[in-house]
This record gives structure tokens, sequence and C-alpha cells, in this order.
């Protein structure tokens, strides 16, 4: 089974745990919509191939931790987009899932994803439960304070804001979650693990800072120029596009060096690059210069 089938059969299988007669249909059906199709899956693909790296020895557990973190990065897709925050019409080429469902169930559809991430981590580590506790550090730190998602967001609320900070809390803290759950899904320290996701973040942040000025609308599945309409902090307003660029480049120059030691390091090297790779279109590379 190939990685991008494996992680779309996770994510079904712990959606389909928790669905049922009893719920109301709108929010199932919101649900389902904020997950499926989903975009390029990118933070569990690194967790699956951490967790590979460490010696996987509970695949049950790698795929719960890879869905959880995707739950929750969709989470943040819904949230993201309603009203109160960037009010978005679209996203993965669609309407938006308060726009297709409407605010309330925009909301809703949002918690329930979050909540469903911890769902998801107990139902996968039955088989493994000393892993779970770790799992459950390393998620929920993830999202919450003092640096996760939300306080990433909280950040566009503030009139002072530190750039490596928003950037690290709203796009960082998942990427960190993704390479420190594979660690421990696979009963590895996930401490060291940290910082190889938190580089990879940083430089996914960087390259949706240049498509949201360099890239087109058809291609990211959402509206451009966002960040300059809402005053968001972004690293095209701070450094410019061809500094931008400089700085995508200087983050990846460093990824290598902060993979653990460890007996897959040669394939997880070669997995991170060939994600990359994707990050920042050669075309757009040109651009930006």
């Amino acid at each position: 089974m190939g990685v991008a089938e494996r992680i779309e059969q996770a994510l079904m299988k712990h959606l389909q745990a928790v669905r049922g007669s009893s719920c109301a249909p709108g929010l199932d059906q919101a649900v389902q919509y904020a997950v499926f199709p989903g975009g390029a899956r990118v933070r569990p693909k690194i967790c699956l191939a951490v967790a590979d790296a460490c010696g996987e020895d509970q695949p049950a557990v790698t795929d719960a931790a890879a869905a959880a973190i995707e739950f929750l990065h969709c989470a943040s897709l819904v949230h993201d987009d309603l009203p109160c925050f960037d009010d978005s019409p679209l996203r993965r080429g669609r309407p938006s899932v308060h726009q297709a469902f409407g605010e309330p169930l925009a909301v809703l559809a949002g918690d329930a994803l979050i909540v469903l991430a911890f769902q998801t981590l107990v139902a996968g580590t039955r088989q493994a439960p000393e892993r779970l506790a770790s799992l459950i550090e390393i998620v929920s730190g993830s999202v919450g304070l003092p640096a996760g998602i939300v306080a990433g967001q909280a950040w566009e609320c503030e009139s002072d804001v530190n750039l490596a900070d928003y950037q690290q809390s709203k796009t960082g803290s998942l990427f960190a979650a993704a390479t420190a759950a594979g660690a421990a899904a696979a009963g590895v320290n996930a401490g060291p693990w940290r910082t190889l996701g938190e580089r990879i973040g940083s430089a996914y942040q960087v390259v949706d800072d240049i498509l949201d000025v360099a890239g087109d609308e058809a291609s990211l599945g959402k509206p451009m120029h966002q960040d300059e309409a809402r005053g968001h902090p972004s690293s095209v307003r701070e450094l410019g596009l061809e500094g931008a660029r400089k700085h995508f480049e200087s983050i990846m120059a460093g990824v290598v060096a902060t993979i653990p030691p460890c007996a897959g390091a040669d394939r997880l090297e070669a997995r991170i690059m060939e994600e990359a790779s994707r990050f920042l279109p050669a075309a757009l590379a040109d651009n930006a210069a």
C-alpha cells in the first residue's frame, strides 16, 4: 500500500468510527466535506516517514498519529476561513465549509475535528497504551497554549507581531508535532525530532507567503493576496519576493543537519527533499527571482 492510500484509509477509518445515525446530518456532512478530498497531506506524510526511519513497529499507532495531525490541520483550515478571520470563500478549489454549510456548522465542524484527533489517538493506541500519553502531550501542545496553532491564529489579533513567533505557532507547531509524533509512535524519544519539524514548517510557511502573491488561484484553490488585504504578517511583506525565496533556500539548506540519528536517515532525507521540491515550483522560483 502506498503512503497516500495509507493516509486516506486511516482518515476514513477513524472518521467512520465516530459517525452514526444519532449525529446531526448537517454536521456529519460538514466534517466529511472538510476532510475529503484533501490537499497534499504533507503533515501525515512526514509523520509516517519519521516513524519508518525510527523503525516503526506499531503501524496502527502511526496511522492514528498521522490521522490525528491531519484532522487538526483540517480543523484549522475550517476555522481560518471563517468570516471572523480570513472570510475566505474558497478552500481546495471549492466553497469553504462556511460557504457550503453556513457559519454555525463550520464552527462546530472545526471543533468536532479537534476532538476527533484525540479520539483517534485513543482508538489507535489500544495495542500500545504506553505510547498514548506522549502522543497526547505532543499533539495537544501543537494546538493550544502557549505556542500551538490556536495561539498562532491569535497573533493575527495583535498589532505588534514577531514574524518568527507567528509563523512558528501558526504553521511550525503542527509540523513539529508531525515529526515528534512519528518518533513517539515508533517508541522513540520524541524530543530531538521537534527541531526538524519546526524547520520544515518554517520553510512551508515562507512558500505559502510567496504563493499568496506570486502563485495563481487555480493552483492554490483559495483566494490570493490575503496577507496584504488582511494585514497578516508575511515573509514577503518583510523581506520582498527575492528575500523570501532566499530565506526558503536558507532554511532548507539546514534541514538535513537536523535529522536525529536513526536507522532510516537516508530514506527520511530523500522523502523530505522530495516533498520540499513540491513546495516551491521551479517556474515560481524563477518568477520570484
